[in-house]
């Protein structure tokens, strides 16, 4: 166990963001890196410090609220001690991909952390990423190839950290993976949908080289369920694998069906942001879809719209105002949020420190446009909740200036056109491919895992379905128990 008086000798510390005049001249990592040549801000003995803080609280609430059952007061302890090769062993143990989920993740253990009873968690995200972070400096991430294969194969529709959490599993359970995605990159979502800033790009490639070392196969450029020439249809897909995992996300976006929509300009969250990526990454000059010297308004006020908040920034947007119709959350818990349920709380992210205007309760009326057809502006008024609804506060209107609008208001379940129509797995009521208690599909064979079952949600649960999801396909196909990790039932899913 930690320290177990480290909570008292240390406070909460994290590294800190690269000042916001530098940091929106480009698209690297907001945080300063070693990288860069930028250690001393915050050592590694810092990190081993914050290590310290986990206390021997007994129970360990943290593990209830993390989906993947990441065994954080042990490698906690061992980052402490310096002993990064069990640390990652640890780690790696419950989460293929700390990396992912040490940038991504909204750190629902820390929540649920015992110190959060005072506002003040361990670093519990800080020290994964460190852990991972060490493990690639010190070469401790190898491939791991099955040392028997079984003959049979499996195919993975989509690249998101579900997909790539099954096809890990399964390669290293020793069936033959190929995972299918019809963007011309693999990823998904950590490719196109994540700013630069959030995760270089170059994360997500070095654990693809491992994937592919192991002996995972990645297809681009392919619609599984089209009618293209490049394209791989569902008869083509059930005759040549064995299994099929269903992996492509809740990627249909909710849209605004105000007054105006038809006008040029305004478009979804994800229309936006992977033009924002290629930007970044230098395969872009000027997008199509390009935030400079506008007035941009976002509609939304989640993660998304942060990541489109930051993109418009580095693009050099002459304002950004991003609205919710939701009340601003309180700056600590509510008396019926208490702990160690996830914290609702304000939250400031680093697209909100570089600027642009939050408005809360908040309705748009309608869109404005010009002669041309374009937007210009977008008409808002206030809102109450009453009796569970939204209430318009009359005399509340006002126009705020709008030459570009992103929707970014989350995700209503999985696309129906292609694949999902082909193969004829149910759909529920909230558009998401129906599952039973072993992740499979209405049709045999056909498994789910990740937001396209489970609707919208956090990285840290598609990763911990995609494991899970793998571990029934490998029972499936062999006939036996599993030695993968024991699937969690779309029963126990809801209970948490």
């Amino acid at each position: 166990m930690a320290d177990s008086t480290g909570f008292l000798k240390y406070d909460r510390a994290l590294p800190p963001r690269r000042p916001v005049d530098v940091r929106i001249m480009d698209w690297k990592d907001v945080y300063l890196s070693r990288e860069n040549g930028e250690d001393e801000v915050f050592p590694v003995g810092a990190v081993r410090q914050q290590a310290a803080r986990c206390m021997d609280c007994g129970i360990p609430f943290c593990h209830h609220g993390c989906p993947l059952g990441n065994l954080i007061p042990e490698w906690n302890d061992l980052a402490r001690r310096d002993d990064w090769t069990d640390a990652i062993e640890r780690l790696h143990a419950t989460n293929n991909f700390p990396e992912f989920t040490g940038k991504l993740c909204p750190a629902p253990c820390e929540g649920s952390c015992v110190l959060n009873l005072q506002e003040s968690p361990v670093t519990i995200k800080q020290i994964e990423w460190e852990i991972i972070d060490q493990a690639f400096q010190r070469d401790l991430v190898t491939p791991q190839p099955a040392q028997e294969r079984t003959g049979k194969k499996v195919a993975v529709v989509g690249s998101g950290p579900a997909g790539l959490a099954a096809a890990q599993q399964l390669t290293r359970a020793g069936h033959e993976v190929t995972v299918f995605e019809r963007a011309d990159r693999i990823g998904g979502l950590l490719r196109y949908g994540i700013p630069e800033f959030k995760m270089e790009k170059a994360v997500l490639d070095r654990r693809l080289d491992q994937m592919r070392a192991e002996g995972t196969r990645f297809v681009t450029g392919v619609e599984v369920g089209g009618s293209g020439e490049a394209d791989l249809s569902v008869d083509q897909l059930r005759g040549d694998f064995d299994a099929v995992v269903l992996a492509g996300g809740a990627t249909v976006g909710r849209d605004l069906p105000a007054a105006g929509r038809e006008l040029s300009g305004i478009h979804l969250a994800m229309e936006y942001l992977p033009y924002g990526n290629l930007q970044a990454l230098g395969e872009l000059d000027r997008p199509p879809i390009d935030a400079h010297g506008k007035h941009v308004v976002i509609i939304g006020g989640g993660d998304t719209g942060a990541d489109c908040l930051g993109t418009a920034h580095r693009q050099g947007a002459a304002s950004v105002t991003q609205l919710e119709i939701m009340p601003a959350p309180p700056g600590s818990r509510a008396e019926d949020n208490p702990w160690p349920t996830y914290p609702m709380v304000m939250r400031v992210s680093s697209a909100h420190e570089e600027g642009g205007e939050r408005l809360y309760s908040v309705n748009t009326e309608r869109f404005q446009g010009d002669d041309a057809g374009n937007v210009r502006a977008l008409l808002l008024h206030e809102v109450e909740r009453v009796d569970g609804r939204f209430t318009k506060i009359e005399g509340t209107e006002r126009e705020v200036p709008a030459d570009l609008v992103f929707l970014a208001m989350g995700f209503t379940g999985a696309q129906r056109e292609g694949l999902v129509d082909g193969l004829g797995v149910e759909v529920d009521g909230r558009g998401n491919v129906t599952r039973d208690a072993d992740f499979m599909s209405t049709v045999p064979g056909v498994f789910v895992a990740g937001d396209i079952g489970r609707g919208q949600s956090l990285i840290v649960w598609a990763i911990a379905e995609g494991r899970s999801a793998a571990g029934a396909v490998d029972a499936w196909l062999t006939g036996s128990a599993s030695e993968l990790p024991r699937p969690v039932t779309p029963t126990e899913v809801a209970l948490r």
